[in-house]
């Protein structure tokens, strides 16, 4: 299952021209309490070429594969990613400390868990 996984990821970045920063499995399967019928949650973070942050229009922040039984894969533009760490999002933080991790582009897991001490609010996490 991991080399299908990799491989969408691969097609993901071609076919939406991006950048995969990040990308780990969330939900049961990560944290070891998956039942025989469990699906594969992939999450990831992403960046677009720099045309895309240049244009004035608002565009799409996610992309995402039609879930079918067995695998549910999407991402969160960096952006969005980081706008919802300040707020304490609860998911972009398990992303974050996921066990399972299918590609991690240079220094950014790292850079993004020194931020936690910062950033982090067991009250916003809360609401």
């Amino acid at each position: 299952m991991n080399n299908i996984i990799l491989q969408k990821l691969k097609e993901m970045e071609q076919t939406h021209q991006v950048t995969i920063l990040y990308a780990c499995e969330s939900g049961s399967r990560a944290w070891g309490f998956a039942s025989p019928n469990s699906d594969y949650d992939v999450r990831f973070v992403y960046v677009h070429a720099k045309d895309f942050y240049l244009s004035i229009d608002e565009q799409r922040d996610v992309i995402e594969l039609p879930i079918n039984e067995l695998l549910d894969i999407n991402g969160w533009e960096l952006r969005k990613a980081l706008r919802l760490f300040r707020k304490s999002n609860a998911p972009i933080y398990e992303w974050l400390q996921s066990p399972i991790i299918y590609r991690v582009h240079a220094d950014f897991l790292t850079s993004m868990q020194s931020l936690f001490a910062e950033y982090f609010s067991s009250r916003a996490m809360m609401h």
